[in-house]
């Protein structure tokens, strides 16, 4: 293998193989429950130069049945309320998935925050149920009701359609930093397959692998289930901590 042949492999192992272009996502399903949080506690945890508004979280669960490239999984996780210079977006804090093809492109080519987990849903009777194990532990549960009230498909867009901020961090060997960045990504291409907003609850569990508890759930603001289309955009860098 020449020099310039190495220069172009994207990571480790040689033999892996990345999808190069912006995963498509079809009848991806979002289980999305707002929440209310202690604030100080987020203050710990957002990076600057992102700014918090109000003191909200919001607990995800996605399926994903068929990915271009990566194939049929779940992945849950919590996403911050932040603005960055004045535009409004989500800080995406951990995610955890059940594919770890999906985990190293994520967090290795791009800049999602991914760890491996086992995240579920399913509708039970009149119900909708979300759950995040890790290992052989319940971390979260949240339910709400099937199909309560529509929303329309411009509301479904606006809130899975924020813009995601994230922290890129890579270090040498040496464990100096190589990358320490902020990145922003945003979902395009939207078809709006059904969407709905009804009651709900959320109960998270304490785990020191997965600290979701660590931002305890004050009181529950929103709760929407909404299934699209649709295409990921690749990150950019909106600021560097080295420079």
């Amino acid at each position: 293998m020449k020099i310039d042949d190495v220069k172009k492999i994207l990571t480790t192992p040689v033999s892996d193989k990345f999808a190069m272009s912006p995963p498509e996502f079809r009848h991806r399903e979002f289980v999305n429950i707002v929440y209310k949080t202690d604030f100080d506690k987020l203050r710990v945890l957002v990076p600057e130069p992102l700014e918090i508004d109000e003191p909200l979280v919001k607990f995800e669960l996605i399926k994903m049945p068929d990915t271009t490239g990566l194939g049929d999984y779940l992945e849950s996780g919590q996403v911050i309320p932040v603005s960055y210079n004045g535009v409004h977006g989500e800080f995406s804090l951990g995610m955890y998935l059940n594919n770890f093809p999906a985990i190293v492109t994520g967090r290795e080519c791009s800049t999602f925050p991914k760890k491996y987990g086992t995240p579920s849903l399913y509708v039970d009777s009149d119900t909708i149920v979300g759950k995040l194990t890790y290992g052989t532990l319940d971390v979260a549960i949240a339910t709400m009701c099937y199909k309560y009230s529509k929303i329309t498909p411009e509301e479904a867009e606006k809130i899975i359609g924020t813009p995601q901020y994230m922290l890129k961090i890579i270090r040498d060997i040496d464990m100096k930093p190589l990358a320490c960045e902020m990145t922003v990504s945003k979902t395009t291409n939207y078809e709006i397959l059904d969407a709905w907003r009804s009651p709900a609850r959320l109960q998270l569990f304490e785990h020191v692998n997965a600290p979701l508890a660590d931002l305890p759930v004050k009181e529950v603001v929103d709760g929407t289930h909404i299934i699209a289309n649709l295409t990921l955009g690749r990150a950019s860098v909106v600021y560097d901590y080295l420079k």
